[in-house]
């Protein structure tokens, strides 16, 4: 029998190949003999190599990612020195633009582009019908080019793929679900701005699935669409279809368009129990001009009503998304956004770094702004007219530390006393934090691997020595949140200003639990 591995290197264990799933439930009559492996990019390449020979196939389709090009390359290299025979299928957003040049795509034999449901099966068939020791007349029938370009499939036709989420997906991974691909909006540095628009798939065939999910015993889900509020009848009735299903546990994850909240969702939101959602919302810049610079479609105005409403009457955990080194975005009009950001209150912050993804149109900015990219993977900027590497490092960083510090749910209670102005602060969030950023960097030479006692001790040192405020103040405050996390080991550097008084009860933070649910989901 001739076999087909379909096989990816995830990032981490945790994650599903969501898209190798879809191309197994398509399969038709070549399911049967083909084989889903997945990895992760820390395992050797030749581990992975020989568990791919171990099912001796023909054809072996690998999905690349921005993540796992590097690693991937490498596994393709070494498959081709030891068994050239066979043929090697490339797919996935990494080697679906500006594949001419790519090392990985000189290596394989074949790379579809776009969305390959079906063209990856149709290629394996006309394969699997000419073989390599066929006379040149019956060769004819091989694709013509190595690149082949994926015709949009209709949803409709499409076989869904959940019923291929094992028990241990169940049980121990992030269960990707989707009621709709594709983007309405034109964002220059996101792959999403090259798609055709929004497509739904049939809304009661995915709500069965979503029932037979349930009823296997998963509970949290993270929807893939890139604009999941965008059709306000469906998205209410998955809203709907979920809260009357409602269990403890169940964890829902979608990312929302941020100006678009209308009361016919909010009426429904308000009704999930604490927990149970979390909202990752891409503001990426309040800087209307840079907003426009990248063909970015978005009231500002709206989006604080939004974010207000979210803060002060729902019990939805809030991912909110700004970045670094846009075209236009100077360190003032960053420091302005996040500041105002923070203002608004979502639980995370999550400073991202920009990236020059394959085929994004923000290279037309590239002379006008200076803008200079890495070119190895994640391709991320260096630097540009208005912020220089030295600045885009410095803000690293910071993203690093505002990561570890206020987005761990560890300093609830005491990052607000950074920019706090009755304890000495400028009142500027960003100003205060990257004082501290510096200071920390200073101190520890690194922005990674500082373990959390080390953490709440340098933020006490920094407050009371640095700042002078106040250690018995600062103590408690600090104590409270170290309690927050279920920890009863009084630090030693806090036991000489605390008082009874101050050394009260555990309480476990919602926040804080939040947070470490949105951790499971992969909200970075």
């Amino acid at each position: 029998m001739n076999t087909i591995v379909l096989a990816t290197l995830n990032a981490r264990y945790h994650h599903c190949a969501f898209g190798l799933r879809y191309l197994l439930a398509n399969m038709g009559d070549l399911r049967p003999q083909t084989r889903l492996l997945e990895f992760t990019i820390n395992q050797p390449t030749l581990d992975i190599l020989g568990q791919i020979l171990h099912h001796k196939p023909q054809i072996v389709g690998l999905g690349v990612y921005i993540w796992n090009v590097d690693e991937t390359t490498r596994l393709v290299a070494d498959l081709k020195r030891v068994a050239p025979e066979i043929i090697v299928v490339l797919g996935g957003p990494e080697v679906s633009y500006e594949t001419e040049q790519q090392q990985i795509v000189q290596l394989s034999d074949y790379v579809i582009t776009g969305e390959a449901d079906l063209a990856f099966p149709e290629l394996c068939r006309k394969l699997f019908g000419t073989s390599a020791m066929q006379t040149t007349a019956g060769l004819q029938t091989l694709p013509a080019s190595k690149v082949i370009h994926a015709v949009v499939p209709d949803l409709n036709q499409l076989q869904l793929p959940y019923e291929l989420y094992s028990d241990e997906d169940i049980a121990h991974r992030v269960i990707y679900v989707e009621a709709s691909r594709g983007c309405p909006f034109t964002c220059e540095f996101c792959l999403s701005a090259l798609e055709i628009p929004v497509r739904q798939f049939q809304l009661d065939a995915f709500l069965a699935a979503m029932d037979r999910l349930l009823a296997r015993g998963t509970r949290h889900f993270k929807f893939v669409d890139r604009t999941f509020n965008l059709n306000l009848r469906i998205s209410r009735a998955i809203l709907e279809f979920f809260l009357e299903r409602y269990q403890p546990g169940i964890f829902l994850h979608f990312e929302l368009i941020p100006d678009r909240l209308p009361e016919a969702l909010q009426d429904v939101i308000v009704r999930f129990p604490a927990g149970s959602m979390q909202f990752e919302v891409g503001i990426q810049t309040f800087n209307d001009d840079v907003s426009n610079l990248i063909s970015r479609r978005q009231d500002n105005e709206l989006v604080e009503q939004n974010l207000n409403w979210l803060h002060s009457k729902a019990t939805v955990h809030v991912h909110a998304d700004l970045i670094v080194g846009l075209p236009g975005e100077s360190l003032e009009s960053f420091s302005q956004g996040f500041d105002r950001l923070v203002r608004l209150a979502p639980h995370e912050i999550q400073v991202g770094i920009l990236k020059r993804l394959r085929g994004t149109p923000i290279i037309r900015h590239d002379d006008a702004w200076q803008m200079i990219y890495s070119p190895h993977p994640p391709y991320e900027i260096l630097s540009t007219k208005l912020m220089s590497f030295e600045t885009i490092q410095e803000l690293r960083r910071f993203a690093k530390y505002w990561d570890s510090i206020a987005n761990s749910g560890n300093f609830v209670e005491t990052t607000p006393t950074l920019w706090d102005s009755r304890h000495g602060g400028s009142g500027s969030p960003f100003v205060e934090f990257r004082r501290l950023t510096n200071w920390l960097f200073e101190r520890e030479g690194q922005s990674h691997g500082i373990s959390l006692s080390r953490l709440f001790e340098s933020v006490f040192e920094y407050l009371t020595v640095h700042r002078q405020i106040d250690p018995t103040e600062v103590a408690a405050t600090l104590w409270r949140d170290y309690q927050r996390g279920g920890r009863s080991d009084k630090p030693s550097f806090l036991r000489p200003f605390l008082t009874q008084a101050n050394d009260g009860p555990r309480a476990l933070n919602t926040s804080s639990a939040l947070r470490r649910q949105g951790r499971r989901l992969d909200v970075t």
